[in-house]
């Protein structure tokens, strides 16, 4: 298998974590490198959109594969055949001086029939060392195997999107479907004053008047919808605000504010 994916990247680094970290301490790390990354925190035609984009998908792939413990072993095991690489571990190698690991995550990739993508430059954006390294059994051509990435980045990101506003205050913490995420539509309407007008103006009768009375879980019984599936159909600049404020409140935990 190392011959057809290449050099496996740092994803230790990528997360900027140790390579003793915890399933804790990674799934903690993958909550703030994804939003460092997340192409939504700035607007479709952004010229840093291409490049976050990667950074995104390389985050992912870096919990994808650290977070489940069969696949971190064989992942280390990977990463030991390759001698003269650097370090695996610390935060210090984001500091002055240190390695980038996503530009060398973009190093050694393998011919362009394992990967897929329109990312420009050389080095194919859509290219998931991981997901090409645990899937080449499954039978899949490109296009499958990068559908299936794609939806498994989307599926683990609403994961810890979800748990992250309940976290922070940004949605109601309930026992229950109906009010577990109710705060959710205040906030947005807080950060955006069109944000409201938007949801109303596209769901109808019962559920506008949910809405209105800040009752995402009325939303999502009668759209069938989870609330990262309504956020992404929010305008651009209103998931570009409620990323952003999420951001703010997780990072100034992470520093100690």
């Amino acid at each position: 298998m190392a011959s057809r994916t290449g050099r496996p990247p740092n994803y230790y680094a990528i997360l900027e974590i140790s390579k003793t970290a915890t399933t804790t301490q990674i799934r903690d790390a993958y909550k703030r490198a994804a939003l460092k990354t997340h192409p939504d925190r700035v607007p479709s035609d952004h010229p840093e959109r291409v490049e976050r984009t990667r950074k995104f998908q390389l985050v992912n792939d870096a919990y994808y594969t650290l977070s489940d413990p069969t696949r971190r072993r064989d992942y280390d095991a990977q990463r030991n055949l390759f001698s003269g690489g650097p370090s695996s571990s610390t935060r210090s190698s984001h500091m002055p001086g240190g390695f980038d690991p996503f530009s060398e995550a973009n190093t050694g990739v393998p011919p362009a029939d394992f990967a897929s993508g329109s990312g420009t430059g050389p080095i194919p954006a859509a290219f998931s060392w991981a997901w090409n390294y645990f899937t080449q059994g499954q039978n899949k051509n490109d296009q499958q195997r990068e559908e299936a990435r794609q939806e498994a980045e989307q599926e683990q990101f609403a994961d810890v999107f979800e748990e992250m506003l309940r976290e922070e205050g940004l949605a109601n913490d309930g026992s229950n479907n109906r009010g577990a995420v109710g705060k959710f539509w205040s906030t947005v309407g807080g950060l955006s004053g069109g944000a409201l007008g938007f949801i109303v103006a596209n769901v109808p009768g019962l559920v506008a008047g949910a809405v209105a009375g800040n009752r995402l879980g009325a939303v999502r019984d009668a759209k069938g919808k989870s609330v990262y599936a309504v956020f992404q159909e929010l305008p651009q600049d209103d998931k570009a605000k409620l990323l952003s404020t999420l951001a703010a409140k997780v990072f100034s935990h992470a520093v100690g504010i």
